[in-house]
Parts: structure tokens; C-alpha cells; sequence
């Protein structure tokens, strides 16, 4: 008989720093995230994304897809134009479901704009927090966007490798390591024992401390609103994270 949510949650409650895992192919996941929603989309005029059939290949459909150039309202083609006009440069990904509130949109994405280019914590950093949350959200788009940045920035390969299959990097650098035990424990308990606290606020400040708790929700949030949305993969585009069965 299927284990009911609770009995799910004390199992995973068990160890809060790390989420078991016997092997490579057996990974746990609480979510039934739709296989893989997302992925980059092509840019015409306005950056916006053209149809996309990445969904496709999981069967699924894009619920909010690109909305054609001549069906944006003024306040949707502002906000475009604020977008492109940033250092993301063309609307895709999240932005093509969060394009349906203008508005929101356009005040998220400057927080994202902070948070990405913008923290004192290191691109390193930045990006290994965003690969931790992509993988906890199984968000296609953001691990393809974000895991050759974070090769770049200099997380090893190994390590990214562990985090796609959902276990716990071996030969981590100190600043990796407590950056995985404050974020998986933030995940899996709601908050930060002291010690954890302690070394992350001693290494990178409060307001780094701040700014990493602020990743975490913010690329957790664009998660949500792709996983909701379906947002497609690029047409051709595999998805690069396998699903944890349940």
C-alpha cells in the first residue's frame, strides 16, 4: 500500500541534511512535476518566444505559451520592452507565463536581476544554489540555462552531476558545503539550525545570508510557475534532469 504524505514526509525528515538516495536511478521526490516542463524558446521581434513543442516529448501541453506579438496589451509590451532591454535580453522561460500579469512580472524580474547579477555571493555560488533548486523543482528550463553558467563559474562536473541525480556532492569546496547544508535544511525543516547559521552569516555576512535564502525562493518560485504553466522545451530540446519515481 502507497505510503500516505505524512509517512512520506517523517521518511524524509529523517536525515535533514541529506536526501537519501541507494543509488543513481532510485531518487526521491515528494512532486509529481509533469516531466519536465520547460526550456528556452526562440526570440523573434520583441524577444518573445515562438511556439515551442518541447512539451511534446513528455506528453504534455504548454498551458500558457508565447502570446503572439499582436495580441499584447500596452502594458504587457511594456514590460517586455523592460525585459529585453535588461541583461537577459529576450523573454523566455518564466517569463512567458508570468507575461499574463504584466505587472508582477516586471517587479520580479528586477528582483531576479539583483539576485542573479548582482549579490556579493560569487556567480559559483549563485549558480550551485540555483542548481540545487532546480533539481529540488525538477525545472528543466533552469537547469539547462543554468548548468553550463555554473560549469563556467567553476563548480565541478562531478558535482553537478550528483545534484542532477539527487544525491549529495562528494568533494565539495567548503563555501559549496555550507551553501548545501543551509539550503537543505532551509528545504526540508522551514529553517537553519544555529550552526549552520553561524558559518554561512560568518562566511558571507547577514546580508549574504539574506541574498541566499532570497535565491532560494525566488528560483523556487519560478519553479512553481513553470511546473503550473507547462512551459515547453525549445523544439529538438532533450530534458536534461531525469524524474524522481514515487
Amino acid at each position: 500500500m502507497r505510503p500516505n504524505a505524512d509517512e512520506e514526509r517523517v521518511k524524509l525528515m529523517d536525515d535533514p541534511n541529506e536526501p537519501k538516495n541507494p543509488d543513481s536511478k532510485s531518487l526521491v521526490d515528494r512532486r509529481d512535476f509533469l516531466g519536465g516542463a520547460t526550456a528556452l524558446a526562440g526570440a523573434s521581434l520583441f524577444g518573445v518566444g515562438s511556439s515551442a513543442s518541447g512539451a511534446a516529448a513528455e506528453n504534455v501541453q504548454d498551458r500558457m505559451p508565447p502570446i503572439p506579438e499582436d495580441k499584447l496589451t500596452d502594458e504587457q509590451k511594456k514590460a517586455v520592452e523592460a525585459l529585453v532591454a535588461g541583461p537577459r535580453k529576450a523573454l523566455v522561460g518564466p517569463f512567458i507565463p508570468l507575461l499574463r500579469s504584466p505587472e508582477f512580472m516586471n517587479r520580479l524580474q528586477k528582483t531576479g536581476e539583483y539576485l542573479r547579477y548582482n549579490t556579493k555571493l560569487g556567480s559559483n555560488i549563485s549558480e550551485f544554489i540555483i542548481l540545487l533548486t532546480a533539481r529540488q523543482w525538477t525545472q528543466q528550463f533552469e537547469w539547462d540555462a543554468h548548468e553550463p553558467l555554473a560549469l563556467k563559474a567553476g563548480i565541478k562536473p562531478e558535482t553537478v552531476k550528483a545534484i542532477a541525480e539527487g544525491r549529495r556532492p562528494n568533494g565539495m569546496t567548503a563555501d559549496e558545503e555550507m551553501v548545501y547544508e543551509f539550503c537543505t535544511e532551509l528545504r526540508l525543516s522551514q529553517s537553519v539550525s544555529d550552526p549552520v547559521y553561524a558559518q554561512v552569516a560568518n562566511r558571507f555576512g547577514e546580508q549574504g545570508v539574506i541574498d541566499i535564502i532570497g535565491l532560494c525562493g525566488y528560483y523556487s518560485l519560478l519553479g512553481m510557475i513553470m511546473n503550473v504553466a507547462r512551459t515547453s522545451l525549445a523544439s529538438g530540446t532533450t530534458a536534461p534532469l531525469p524524474l524522481f519515481p514515487h
